[in-house]
């Protein structure tokens, strides 16, 4: 992971046509959690919610196969960027710990008038919205996590040595090396890479703008964001339904077998589903996968509500 994101924060590409038409079906609204904290919110759809959760590299972009689909179900999606990701705001001297970013979400559901939600969340947005499950319990109504596991922390110490050095490496090199650097990461971390195309390259990094240096002081800010509490202890009081979902390839970058136990040992309700050969973004590689996984996660809630 350490490589993907620091090729994708030097990257700096132009919107296409497609992805335009795409952004022109959407709701985006800015919601203001803080004076400086602002949160990008994506929506589609007018059914019932369900809300996504994105890791550091992700955005409402890359959840654009599942939430489609969804849509098309008759789902309303809600793609909620955490603080420093995507389109979000990032600023200085910011809270950036998984806990607050919880809160964050937290208050976003609050303004969209929102309960017992169904979260699906990705890489370290899984912890996010655990920490939300046990901090926020009447707001969740469960979770899908595609391979986010009980993190105690966003910044691992291969992300912090990548980002002490990304300044430096952005004046001596162009473009064409850190897009490159990007693609070999993205493929890296895949069970079926040929999802990395230069299309979805564009997606993943357009919405860091041109100016890229408040994207490095953002991830900074999150790589040394300090958590009030550990997440791990307090895994037993999360009440909801957890499904993980877990892609089965070997890949440089991937769901810890420990994680995975962590998680079967603490939470009271959680299942695990394998989808082979898929990597790190199963959501990319077997979006077809995950959409099934989130349909029977509602419909298994309806008809458990309806008793």
């Amino acid at each position: 992971m350490t490589s993907i994101l620091l090729a994708a924060v030097l990257a700096v590409v132009q919107t296409d046509a497609s992805e335009v038409a795409r952004v022109e079906s959407q709701r985006v609204l800015r919601i203001a959690t803080a004076p400086a904290d602002t949160l990008a919110v994506t929506i589609e759809g007018e059914g019932e919610p369900i809300v996504f959760v994105p890791g550091l590299l992700g955005s409402a972009y890359g959840f654009r196969h599942v939430t489609e689909a969804l849509v098309a179900r008759g789902y309303r999606t809600i793609v909620v960027e955490p603080l420093g990701t995507g389109s979000s705001t990032r600023p200085q001297d910011g809270d950036y710990s998984l806990t607050a970013q919880a809160d964050r979400i937290g208050q976003v559901l609050d303004t969209l008038g929102l309960s017992e939600s169904v979260l699906v969340c990705h890489a370290i947005g899984g912890s996010i919205c655990l920490r939300l499950a046990y901090r926020r319990p009447e707001l969740v109504g469960g979770i899908v996590s595609i391979n986010g596991g009980p993190a105690e922390r966003a910044g691992t110490p291969g992300l912090r040595r990548a980002l002490s050095l990304a300044s430096f490496i952005r004046i001596f090199t162009g473009d064409g090396f850190v897009r490159g650097k990007l693609r070999d990461g993205l493929r890296d971390s895949s069970g079926d890479p040929s999802w990395v195309t230069d299309e979805v390259l564009k997606g993943y990094t357009n919405a860091f703008g041109d100016d890229l240096d408040p994207v490095l002081d953002g991830l900074k800010e999150i790589a040394s964001a300090k958590e009030p509490e550990p997440l791990v202890p307090n895994l037993n009081r999360i009440d909801c339904p957890v499904v993980l979902v877990v892609g089965s390839a070997e890949t440089s970058v991937g769901m810890p077998d420990a994680e995975v136990e962590l998680l079967r040992q603490h939470l009271p309700d959680v299942e695990v589903e394998e989808v082979q050969g898929a990597g790190q973004y199963v959501h990319e590689e077997k979006p077809e996968m995950v959409v099934a996984a989130i349909v029977a996660f509602m419909e298994t809630a309806t008809t458990s509500s309806n008793r």
